[in-house]
């Protein structure tokens, strides 16, 4: 079973600062093509912003983006998991918390973010290696014959 080092190595990371405005948060995360944010106060993760919290804090709050800052709307309670975690436990951390993206950090400081696509891409990758490998493992024992 693989870490999470292994599925955030070689990731560039978008992240913004606690000061960032709503609006170039929205639009750093549109250019990324990424659904949340780690928000950092320095090197310490002190937030997340996502897509739900643009919807429910600002927009349906009524909220300007351009004025509000992230300090003034991210989630500070927030989940975590180790870089070492597999990706297994990750997920099933996200699904007790009904959470769609997970803090990974390493030694205490932060080292990247997976949504749950990410975990399931992941999954799957690990599945079809262990089919594939079933496979070349039957397909090499000729038929009739058992090991023993």
């Amino acid at each position: 079973m693989k870490s999470m080092r292994t599925l955030i190595e070689n990731r560039t990371m978008v992240v913004v600062d606690r000061d960032t405005s709503v609006l170039d948060a929205a639009r750093r995360m549109t250019e990324h093509g990424v659904g949340a944010v780690p928000v950092l106060s320095g090197d310490r993760v002190v937030g997340i912003f996502t897509e739900r919290d643009i919807m429910s804090r600002i927009v349906a709050a009524g909220r300007d983006p351009a004025s509000t800052r992230m300090a003034d709307v991210m989630t500070t309670n927030l989940l975590t998991a180790d870089i070492e975690d597999t990706h297994e436990t990750c997920m099933r951390r996200m699904q007790q918390a009904k959470i769609r993206h997970l803090l990974i950090l390493d030694a205490g400081r932060f080292a990247g973010i997976v949504s749950v696509r990410d975990l399931l891409y992941a999954e799957l990758g690990e599945k079809d290696e262990a089919l594939n490998l079933l496979n070349a493992y039957v397909s090499d024992i000729p038929y009739g014959t058992s090991q023993g």
